[in-house]
């Protein structure tokens, strides 16, 4: 029960500190600051505090490392962080976190998809719970269209009346609408790659249960690969100089929350209570975002982004839903099974104590 909370309290403090990254690198990036450069330096920094405290903490409980656990770490990274984070902080750079923060309520439908492809979830159309995840992750699925591509009109503001002059108006209005749309896609292709993320490291972690071991070269793996592809994607060398303003601060915040504690909290939360799990705190997001964003950015929040969170939500919940039941249903059976087991057990052991005579009931003269 401890634990229940304590993961709870932790997904909570994760989704908060996410937004607040996304928000953060919003205004670094609205200043000119790379994106490649930016998840290079916040994950070199990481790693630098995850190597040591890894094998201070765990020099004895740690695992064997081998050539098979390290790939395994390498392709981890190679989603989790150069692909997911370098389309997170792209597609907010084109959109908003708000925007960043609706997306990633497709991770539970992804997993879904994947689970069923690798045959790690039972896929039954007979069965009204599997009916309920199909319908869940296709409702999810049209309500991020509906985010990526109807923006629609700004909330809680006054309307701008049209003018004969407003052709400048209308094309600012078509780039930012272009720009919404492929920053959707970018962060789609993120949420992709965080359910492949969530999906792997659980196999790992039941090979190799050490999860500061596989944050620590989880973030190595990620900055060597990120290092490559910045260095291929911008040759700037002006843009490798950091100024001590907000880029700074959203350097130190990503490494240390976003690196560091965000990483260490949902692997650890992955292993005590499943992907699933982890992935039922992401609408949580949403409220968070367009409140941040609505503060510290000065955006709006716009029709489609709200109608669009409420359909991703409702399926996202069906899904979940489904999956409670699910598990609930096997957790009756197990008890079922094993009070089964342990009746047939008393009547093996009553029927043999009729068979032998009870020890002293013969009187020997």
């Amino acid at each position: 029960m401890k634990k229940s909370y304590l993961a709870f309290a932790g997904m909570v403090m994760v989704e908060c500190l996410d937004v607040g990254l996304t928000t953060l690198s919003k205004a670094a990036m609205s200043r000119g600051m790379s994106h490649f450069v930016f998840v290079v330096y916040s994950n070199a920094l990481a790693t630098l505090i995850l190597i040591p405290s890894s094998f201070i903490i765990h020099r004895n409980k740690r695992p064997p490392l081998t050539f098979s656990i390290l790939c395994k770490f390498f392709l981890l990274s190679l989603a989790g962080i150069t692909v997911m984070q370098n389309c997170v902080f792209t597609g907010v750079s084109y959109s908003s976190p708000t925007l960043a923060s609706a997306m990633s309520n497709l991770v539970p439908a992804f997993t879904f998809f994947l689970a069923v492809i690798f045959r790690m979830e039972k896929l039954d159309l007979r069965n009204s719970r599997s009916q309920i995840k199909i319908i869940g992750t296709l409702v999810s699925i049209s309500g991020a269209l509906v985010v990526t591509l109807y923006k629609g009109a700004p909330l809680l503001s006054t309307p701008v009346q049209s003018t004969p002059d407003s052709s400048p108006s209308n094309t600012s209005s078509s780039t930012s609408m272009n720009n919404w749309i492929i920053g959707g896609l970018f962060l789609a292709t993120a949420s992709s790659c965080l359910a492949i993320w969530n999906t792997a490291q659980a196999a790992i972690l039941k090979g190799y249960p050490s999860e500061m071991t596989i944050v620590s070269f989880y973030s190595l793996f990620g900055t060597i690969q990120c290092t490559i592809l910045s260095l291929f994607f911008e040759r700037n060398p002006s843009a490798w100089t950091l100024k001590p303003d907000i880029e700074l601060v959203s350097i130190f915040y990503s490494a240390i929350c976003g690196g560091v504690v965000t990483f260490s909290v949902q692997t650890w939360c992955i292993k005590e209570k499943g992907p699933v799990f982890v992935a039922m705190f992401k609408p949580l997001g949403i409220a968070i975002a367009a409140m941040l964003g609505a503060i510290f950015l000065g955006e709006e929040l716009h029709v489609g982004s709200l109608i669009g969170a409420v359909v991703i939500v409702v399926g996202f919940y069906g899904v979940i839903w489904a999956q409670s039941k699910e598990e609930k249903g096997l957790d009756l059976k197990t008890k079922e099974d094993g009070e089964s087991q342990e009746d047939d057990e008393v009547d093996r052991l009553h029927s043999s104590s009729q068979k032998k005579p009870l020890l002293g009931s013969e009187v020997h003269v």
